[in-house]
């Protein structure tokens, strides 16, 4: 085998394999090799690119050439990260940047191998740090035993490339941030619990400065409830000095690590409990200091600020006592008069309807809102996680007690919307919103009364989600239907001249100002009984067929499918006892990045799962009473398919899904227009003359295609001669 000409002076951590750069650059193994291959030398100067080309290698052989590490950084300097936020010195992140981080940590990240455990590893290495930091200023009997024990049998070759680290960064307390944000390349089960840093970010925005020299009466005080390993702890103003904070944390492993992070950062004034009983104690070594009233003992049962970021439990925990929303009722317990909790939760817990047997989730949801003690519910934006990336999160902002002007209402913020319009800026936006309590745009913040104040009005404490994605909708945003309307009648008579007549006839008019029209959502109508709700069904692939029932599924909804070419025959539908059939009328519905409908003409089909169905109850007595000649009552049909479907579609039920993998639209969270039954009749009928007209041009552009695809078959196999036929005259 061939081999490159080596540098002695170079030794062999300085090399990289190209391997090596796709991992300390943290990009994909093709990159580096379409990297290497358009900024060859020999490439740029054919070209007369003047570009800076890729190293060569430096070693190893033509199967695993080595790079000169250095050379690699210097041309990867060249190179922004796509999409990258610019630092706070306005610099865009480089691949460089990465690589020369990566490269920093290369040795700690191979010791973890060695060691047999990436908890070992960061234990040592925070060990190190804080002994490094205040601890070396302690006297050693003050030292916790369990650190001096860590610090001492700390691996030698960890102490000496953390000391390296220290030296390099000029700090204790960044070495050991550093170590801590190793824990993914570590494959350490620390990073599924790690507050994302555009949560501690807004978080740290709305506690607002807490970073004073001391405290006491006039100074706020600091719970962390959950604390983990002080992200959000970290994330506020400077805490180094403070007293009066307290970090609860229950896991002894996070607990070891957080007290090394705060003696690397030289804030060991904060107090760490194990639970948060200990809170409402008097502690040891302070009962031996102070001659207190031991009715009324020094320990911080309540604070000015609460934070919490619960552990992260797999699966919705309805039925769990103590699931995610007992510290938020753990934090509101703990606040001072004034003082304000910030508690991260999974939104399932705020969008599980209350049903007639309610979970704990449901009961501790309302205790929370009867209180009158939530602020503000956000939505943090999707994917917010990069380790639970099939979950969703909100912010709780609560309160101890509220304002006389914000008493019995909640301020919704739909921070994943406002995320996806204004971008990397969504922290300092969505602390504005709650500033101002408004957003410009409706659909993103609004306030919502806990209690209904009339028979038919909207309340926070009506059983039903209360995810800002759910409960925020309005009107489209800088749009005049009346003249967007116009416009559309207008183009459809230019397009279609044969049915000007018709399109004349069409009378379209602004409603007026004191007709405004309410809305209900398709979950009232369903308690009524007025709606009844079809579930698709979970039916194995092989039971599908070509014959038998006509099955409609996400295939059929998306059009991928033409209707009617999957059937299943009824001896096996007859294995799924629960599967119903669609009546003439139903509409069907698929809830996925948006909203799709469609009405059944006919009635016998079955749904798959995703596609569920509604069904107007009253119908089928409207199409026996039709089959019979016999009048019925306008009023008696409230409602009719083809509006009823259009009116499920609409942008305003479009905007309300949620979830991180699949956005879905809740059905029962959709409203409804209250119209009268003769304008739901007329609205029928415009919408099934449309459907006929859009019928026959659709029989129309068919026909010519099938036209187009003759004549170029017969061209193609030889047997057509075209020839264009003389003028006449």
């Amino acid at each position: 085998m061939k081999q490159t000409s080596t540098d002695g002076a170079r030794s062999p951590s300085s090399l990289v394999s190209l391997g090596e750069i796709k991992e300390l650059a943290e990009v994909g193994r093709p990159t580096v090799s379409n990297w290497r291959r358009r900024f060859a030398k020999d490439v740029l100067q054919a070209s007369g690119d003047r570009r800076l080309p890729f190293p060569d290698p430096v070693g190893g052989s033509d199967s695993r050439p080595l790079f000169d590490a250095e050379d690699v950084a210097s041309w990867l300097d060249l190179r922004p990260i796509p999409d990258a936020e610019p630092g706070k010195d306005g610099a865009i992140p480089t691949y460089g940047d990465r690589f020369r981080r990566g490269l920093r940590l290369r040795g700690l990240v191979a010791l973890r191998h060695e060691l047999g455990s990436a908890d070992r590893l960061i234990v040592d290495a925070l060990a190190v740090c804080a002994m490094a930091g205040e601890g070396g200023d302690w006297h050693p009997e003050a030292l916790p035993g369990q650190l001096l024990e860590d610090a001492e049998n700390a691996d030698p070759r960890v102490a000496r490339a953390v000391r390296e680290l220290v030296e390099e960064l000029g700090s204790t307390g960044a070495a050991a941030d550093t170590v801590l944000r190793l824990a993914e390349r570590l494959e350490s089960d620390l990073t599924m619990d790690t507050t994302p840093p555009a949560v501690a970010e807004l978080i740290s925005t709305l506690a607002g400065p807490v970073g004073l020299v001391s405290s006491g009466p006039d100074h706020p005080s600091v719970i962390n409830l959950c604390a983990g390993v002080g992200e959000l702890l970290f994330a506020l103003d400077s805490i180094r000095g403070r007293g009066g904070i307290v970090a609860v944390e229950p896991d002894s492993l996070r607990r070891k690590l957080l007290l090394y992070r705060l003696f690397a950062h030289y804030c060991t004034a904060v107090d760490i409990c194990a639970r948060a009983e200990e809170l409402d104690t008097l502690r040891p070594w302070e009962q031996r200091e102070f001659d207190l009233d031991p009715e009324h003992p020094w320990g911080i049962p309540s604070a000015d600020l609460v934070l919490a970021d619960p552990p992260y439990a797999a699966g919705e925990r309805e039925l769990d006592e103590g699931g995610p929303l007992g510290w938020a009722l753990e934090a509101v317990n703990r606040l001072n008069p004034g003082g304000r909790g910030l508690v991260v939760v999974p939104s399932w817990t705020l969008s599980r309807p209350r049903g007639t047997m309610p979970t704990p989730s449901a009961r501790m949801r309302e205790e929370l809102l009867s209180r009158d003690a939530v602020t503000a519910i956000i939505q943090l934006p999707r994917r917010i996680h990069p380790f639970r990336t099939g979950a969703e999160h909100a912010l709780l902002v609560l309160r101890s007690d509220a304002a006389p002007e914000d008493q019995g209402r909640v301020l919704l913020v739909d921070a994943d919307r406002i995320a996806r319009r204004v971008g990397g800026t969504w922290t300092t936006y969505v602390a504005e919103v709650l500033d101002t309590g408004r957003s410009p745009v409706d659909e993103e913040a609004g306030y919502f009364p806990v209690s209904a104040a009339g028979p038919r009005a909207e309340a926070l404490l009506d059983g039903r989600s209360v995810l800002p994605a759910h409960r925020l909708a309005s009107k489209e945003q800088g749009l005049d239907h009346f003249s967007a309307t116009l416009d559309a009648r207008r183009e459809v008579a230019v397009v279609l001249p044969q049915l000007k007549e018709w399109i004349g006839n069409l009378g379209v008019a602004r409603r007026p100002a004191n007709g405004e029209v309410a809305h209900r959502k398709v979950g009232e109508y369903l308690r009524a009984g007025q709606l009844r709700l079809l579930a698709g069904h979970r039916i194995r692939e092989s039971d599908i067929g070509d014959a038998g029932l006509m099955v409609v599924g996400r295939e059929e909804m998306l059009g991928a499918l033409p209707l009617g070419q999957r059937r299943i025959a009824l001896e096996d539908l007859a294995q799924y006892p629960q599967a119903v059939t669609t009546e003439r009328g139903d509409v069907f519905l698929l809830t996925e990045h948006g909203v799709r409908t469609r009405v059944d003409d006919a009635g016998g089909c079955v749904l798959l799962a995703p596609v569920q169905g509604l069904r107007i109850v009253a119908y089928r007595k409207y199409l026996t009473e039709l089959a019979g000649q016999r009048q019925m009552r306008p009023e008696d049909l409230w409602m009719r398919p083809q509006p009823l479907a259009q009116l499920l579609a609409a942008p305003r039920n479009q905007q309300r899904g949620s979830g991180s993998l699949v956005r879905r639209v809740s059905v029962r969270d959709m409203d409804l227009p209250e119209l009268p039954p003769e304008e739901i009749a007329e609205l029928e009928a415009i919408l099934a003359e449309t459907g006929r007209q859009r019928a026959e041009v659709r029989r129309q552009l068919e026909a010519l295609d099938t036209l187009a695809r003759r004549l170029a078959a017969g061209v193609a196999d030889g047997d057509l001669a075209l020839r264009r036929r003389p003028a006449s005259g």
